[in-house]
């Protein structure tokens, strides 16, 4: 064994991942939907975990060599779901591994401190819910409001220093009911990210997306009372109102009543920025610290990020940039280590990049296997896509270890010119597959910032891409498509110490255009996890209208005979597919870190049952369209999420 100890951190939660640290240095960390290929997917600590196998084989080590294995959870650590004991990889109780249960809060505050730098700092964790009060500590419940028996944990502050984390204040949500659904229409709420979660399930259907959310809020007015949600009491006690729900008494989804939505989605993002910043304050009075550390899922709202970095109340703000639940396996990790060595610290991370790197290997095998594709090494390969982006083409960028966090970074990117006003328009509808009101970011220089932005100065750096700023008037004429309906953007800045591939890619564009931003969005499609793969990547080229991928040395095109994945011939990944009852069909699918159950729709069966290897998607579009009215995008969308899943494979050609 390593003489620093290896500690495994895992996040049971619905963004589930896994962290390997060897003493202080993260050696790998990966979210389990990036190798699954399923968004949201959940880790269960007595369940088998990809992310898991994807740390122990990326370190060439086995559970075996493990120090600790520290778990925090988003459900109970104690429901048997999360039994670590009952993990069939770690094997903790043969191994004699010892195992640790950190609060879900804490794990988030951990994080939050350990990747800042600061040697003291005050801690503030935001999120829909975290853990109920049975598994807190016992410094936490003392400090807890209401008592915590009957509550879950939602706001936390916490004092950081070499000695701990202290726990200073806790808002707990009675009964866990951060969001409760009703039988129609909007959802009550119990914390911030519950009510902001209540808004994205009433206009999308979906309570995750709050994203959307604070991208349709430019375009509205918020002109609902921030008091018919939430009011600030004395003491920074936030208390919810039902009074906005029963005014949406309906599943009218967007882009129904378009006006009243974006005014909802402004008027929300009001109400959680008055909470955001009196928390910030309260941190500040309670602990005396000039230094904020802020994660949970809730800090992921940039917008409201940049009025806590500009109210003034701390001199250094630092934004965890996996601070969703993603971000809890490495602070579960840390948290293990502070056992070991008695002390809290770490590093100021500069970069999100904890993936795993392929080699020239992977990529060429992951080239050569993938059907209908060309592919060639220039000379110079930035210089290339530099001058393609130039001419208005899209490209996949795909570089070094992918991303933790929810944000592309430069790792698993697309990009392009972002002085073309349709740019915006061409992505969102014919790449990303997404609604049109959504923003795209600008990656720009870091130098350059203060000349395009304004209010910010020879210091400012966001390389998280979790602040906004405004344009300045005349730069935000030039670059249209990454400047939102507000005048804003959500900016990324690039240093070449830290990331010197796409630092000197964007340099490149600069030196043509004199434009040194590039429009930086995540390599996927809406619904899609972020690609982590070489051929994730390779497949989403085929998948859209990208034009070009960037492989490490490597320039992939599609062959000009290529038109469609329908030209391809598809045929089932195995012969030994485990199909299950009728009723809630699904198939067992091997996977280079284990196996994974996939369930699939009605329509994807559908499709699954007429595939027999011999036929293009052609040839399965001209019955599937006669026999069960399938549109070619259907089946286009279809076959393309049954790759993604691994239920089917394409042949090496196209299909004449």
């Amino acid at each position: 064994m390593a003489s620093e100890p290896l500690i495994l951190g895992i996040s049971a939660s619905h963004n589930g991942a896994a962290c390997l640290l060897r003493g202080s240095e993260i050696v790998v960390a990966i979210q389990e939907e990036r190798l699954t290929r399923e968004k949201g997917a959940r880790i269960r600590g007595a369940d088998p975990s990809c992310a898991v196998a994807y740390c122990l084989e990326h370190a060439g080590i086995t559970a075996a060599d493990l120090s600790l294995v520290a778990i925090s959870a988003q459900r109970s650590i104690r429901a048997v779901e999360n039994d670590i004991t009952l993990q069939p990889q770690l094997r903790v109780g043969f191994h004699k591994t010892p195992t640790l249960a950190v609060p879900h809060h804490l794990a988030h505050a951990a994080s939050a401190f350990a990747t800042s730098g600061f040697s003291s700092a005050a801690v503030l964790v935001v999120d829909g819910l975290g853990s109920p009060g049975a598994d807190l500590t016992a410094g936490e419940r003392a400090v807890a409001v209401p008592p915590p028996d009957d509550g879950w944990e939602s706001i936390s502050i916490y004092s950081a220093a070499e000695d701990g984390l202290t726990p200073l204040h806790k808002q707990m949500t009675p009964g866990g009911r951060w969001l409760v659904p009703r039988a129609s229409g909007m959802a009550s709420f119990g914390s911030l990210g519950g009510m902001y979660s209540a808004v994205a399930r009433q206009i999308f259907g979906d309570s995750m997306e709050a994203g959307k959310v604070m991208g349709l809020a430019a375009y509205g007015v918020a002109d609902t009372p921030i008091d018919d949600f939430l009011t600030v009491g004395s003491d920074a006690i936030l208390e919810f109102h039902d009074a906005v729900p029963p005014r949406f008494d309906h599943n009218h989804r967007w882009p129904e009543l378009r006006t009243e939505y974006q005014n909802l989605s402004a008027s929300v993002q009001a109400a959680l920025e008055r909470a955001l910043l009196s928390l910030a304050r309260k941190a500040r009075a309670i602990t005396g610290n000039v230094r904020l550390a802020y994660a949970g899922g809730v800090a992921l709202n940039s917008v409201a990020n940049e009025l806590i970095v500009r109210d003034g109340a701390f001199d250094e703000v630092h934004f965890m940039p996996a601070a969703d639940d993603s971000g809890v396996a490495i602070g579960a990790a840390y948290y293990g280590l502070w056992q070991f060595d008695r002390r809290a610290s770490g590093r100021r991370i500069v970069r999100d990049s904890f993936g795993a790197s392929y080699t020239c290997a992977d990529l060429a095998q992951a080239i050569d296997g993938a059907p209908a594709l060309r592919s060639s090494g220039p000379a110079d390969v930035i210089e290339t896509a530099a001058e393609l982006l130039c001419h208005g083409k899209i490209g996949g960028w795909f570089d070094g270890g992918s991303e933790l966090g929810p944000r592309a970074l430069g790792y698993r990117s697309i990009l392009c010119d972002p002085r073309p006003a349709g740019m915006k328009e061409r992505l969102n509808a014919r790449v990303k597959h997404r609604e049109g009101f959504r923003p795209f970011a600008p990656a720009i220089l870091e130098e350059y910032a203060r000349d395009w932005f304004e209010d910010v100065d020879e210091h400012f750096s966001s390389p998280f891409m979790l602040r906004v700023c405004r344009f300045l008037p005349d730069a935000a004429e030039r670059v249209p498509a990454v400047v939102h309906a507000d005048g804003t953007g959500r900016v990324q800045t690039v240093r070449r110490e830290h990331n010197p591939r796409f630092y000197d890619l964007i340099t490149a564009f600069h030196r043509r255009t004199s434009v040194p931003i590039l429009l930086n969005t995540s390599f996927n499609v809406m619904g899609e996890p972020i690609v982590e793969t070489p051929e994730d990547a390779l497949w989403c080229l085929l998948a859209t209208d990208l034009d070009f991928c960037v492989l490490g040395d490597q320039l992939v095109t599609k062959a000009e005979s290529y038109a469609s994945v329908l030209s391809l011939r598809p045929h089932l990944a195995s012969e030994r597919l485990d199909l299950a009852l009728e009723a809630a069909p699904s198939f067992l699918v091997s996977t280079r870190w284990g196996s994974v159950r996939r369930r699939v729709s009605p329509l994807l069966l559908t499709i699954v049952r007429h595939i027999d290897g011999k036929r293009s998607g052609y040839d399965l579009l001209a019955e599937l369209s006669r026999t069960h009215e399938l549109t070619e995008n259907q089946l286009t969308r279809g076959l393309c999420e049954l790759r993604r899943a691994g239920i089917i494979r394409f042949i090496r050609e196209p299909a004449a």
